[in-house]
C-alpha cells in the first residue's frame, strides 16, 4: 500500500463511518478497483481507532456526562428503578445498552455470512441502492418529536446489526430507524453516533486481537497516516451529518447512494 493509497483509505473510512453511505461497501469497493487485499487487518484496527477517537473528540463532554451519571445510576443498586425514571443520562446509557444484544445476535449468527459479503462487491452495490431507499423513506417521517424507549432502542441496535452487511450504512440505517419511529432528529443522530462507540470499539478490539496473532502487515507509517486522516475526516463528517439531519435533509445522501450503486452494477 502507498503513502496515498493510505490517504484515500483513511478519508474514505473518516467520512462513510459516519455520513449515511456504507463505510464498509465504499471500502468494499476501492479495495477492488485499487487491486488491495481486503483483509488486512493491521490497516482495519489502526483506521477504526481513527473514527472512535472522532466520536471522543466531538462528544468528550457528553461522554463525560453520560459516564458520570451512568456510573452514579448503578453504584446504589437498591435505587436502579428510581435512577431510570428520574435520570435522563443514565437512561441513555441503558438505551444504547439495548442496542447492542441484537447486533450481537445478528453477528452471532451471520458471521461467516457477513465476511464472505465483503468479497462480494455486486452485493455491496446494490445493499447501497437499499441504503439509499431507506434515507429516501425519511421524508415520509416530517418534523418527528419524539423520545427515545427501550423498544425503540432495541429496533434500533436490529438495524445497527443489518448494517453489517456492506453497503447498508450503520449511522444511515439507525438513524433512519429512529426517525421512522418519531425520535426526534438531533436526538436520533446523537444516539446514532454514541451507540457506535462500544460496537466500533468492540469491532477493533477483535481486530487488534487478529493483528497481534498474525503480526503487524504494512508499514507502520503507513497506517499511522491513514489514522489521522480517518481522525480528521471522521469529526468533519460528524457534523456534516447533524447539519443535514437538522434540517432534514437526508435525502441528498439517498441520491448519493442511488447514483453510485447504480454506476457501479453497470460498470463491475
Amino acid at each position: 500500500m502507498t503513502w496515498w493509497e493510505a490517504i484515500l483509505l483513511g478519508l474514505i473510512q473518516g467520512l462513510t463511518e459516519f455520513l449515511p453511505v456504507s463505510s464498509s461497501g465504499h471500502l468494499v469497493l476501492v479495495q477492488h478497483l485499487l487491486g488491495l487485499a481486503s483483509d488486512d487487518v493491521t490497516f482495519e484496527v489502526f483506521v477504526h481507532f481513527g473514527t472512535v477517537l472522532s466520536i471522543i473528540h466531538v462528544y468528550r463532554r457528553r461522554l463525560g456526562e453520560l459516564i458520570r451519571n451512568g456510573w452514579a445510576g448503578v453504584a446504589n443498586p437498591s435505587k436502579v428503578a428510581q435512577n431510570y425514571r428520574e435520570n435522563a443520562d443514565f437512561r441513555f446509557v441503558i438505551f444504547i445498552l439495548i442496542t447492542m444484544i441484537p447486533t450481537f445476535i445478528i453477528y452471532l449468527i451471520f458471521k461467516d455470512s457477513l465476511k464472505a459479503a465483503f468479497g462480494d462487491p455486486r452485493q455491496t452495490l446494490m445493499m447501497l441502492l437499499v441504503t439509499g431507499v431507506l434515507l429516501l423513506l425519511t421524508k415520509i417521517r416530517r418534523n418527528p418529536d419524539g423520545p427515545l424507549t427501550p423498544l425503540k432502542s432495541l429496533l434500533i441496535g436490529a438495524a445497527q446489526g443489518a448494517a453489517l452487511i456492506p453497503g447498508i450504512s450503520r449511522s444511515g440505517a439507525t438513524i433512519c430507524t429512529a426517525l421512522y419511529q418519531n425520535v426526534t432528529p438531533e436526538r436520533a443522530a446523537n444516539f446514532s453516533f454514541l451507540m457506535s462507540l462500544p460496537v466500533i470499539i468492540g469491532a477493533t478490539a477483535i481486530s487488534a486481537i487478529k493483528m497481534f496473532q498474525t503480526g503487524v502487515g504494512p508499514d507502520l507509517w503507513i497506517v499511522l497516516l491513514a489514522t489521522i486522516v480517518a481522525y480528521g475526516s471522521g469529526i468533519i463528517a460528524i457534523k456534516i451529518v447533524l447539519d443535514f439531519v437538522r434540517r432534514g435533509n437526508l435525502e441528498y445522501f439517498a441520491y448519493y447512494c442511488f447514483a453510485v450503486g447504480i454506476l457501479g452494477l453497470i460498470l463491475i
